[in-house]
């Protein structure tokens, strides 16, 4: 029988849908001054790995560009006895190829608005997203550490 932290953590397959049922993810970069930048961001999953959108001039991004060491947290509930998360740490591969940014922001933009494909955004939403690709930069997270818990396995 296990024990303690073990009891608690969750499989791989928890661990998936945790992810997936979740829209959010918490991001810490290093700031130039050592201080870590927290920015909350929408995600997808992708080949298991967090991945994102931002501007790229944003500060996570210069942030990521001097030091790709990157944590993530995604979490869920609000009693104790309902805590589930994933904290990752790992390092940021930073994706500038426009054919590749606008391939997440088309993800992230239906798990936005919970459509059920990215042509049910119809005009509108392929335009806005071939816009802000022109803008933006893609974020993939290459965990080298997870830490996962689920209170619920408590009671």
């Amino acid at each position: 029988m296990t024990s303690g932290r073990d009891a608690i953590k969750l499989t791989d397959d928890e661990t998936l849908a945790l992810l997936g049922e979740n829209l959010k993810v918490q991001v810490a970069s290093n700031g130039p001054d050592g201080v870590p930048h927290l920015t909350t961001l929408f995600y997808i999953v992708r080949d298991g790995k967090i991945a994102f959108w931002t501007y790229g001039r944003s500060q996570k991004i210069r942030n990521l560009e001097r030091d790709p060491r990157v944590s993530a947290l995604v979490e869920d509930g609000t009693d104790y006895f309902e805590l589930r998360g994933v904290s990752i740490k790992g390092k940021a591969e930073i994706v500038r190829d426009y054919d590749a940014i606008y391939s997440i922001g088309s993800e992230v933009a239906t798990r936005m608005v919970q459509a059920e494909s990215f042509e049910a955004l119809g005009d509108l939403g392929r335009e806005t997203v071939e816009k802000q690709a022109q803008k933006r930069v893609g974020v993939i997270i290459h965990p080298e550490h997870v830490a996962t818990w689920d209170h619920r396995k408590m009671v």
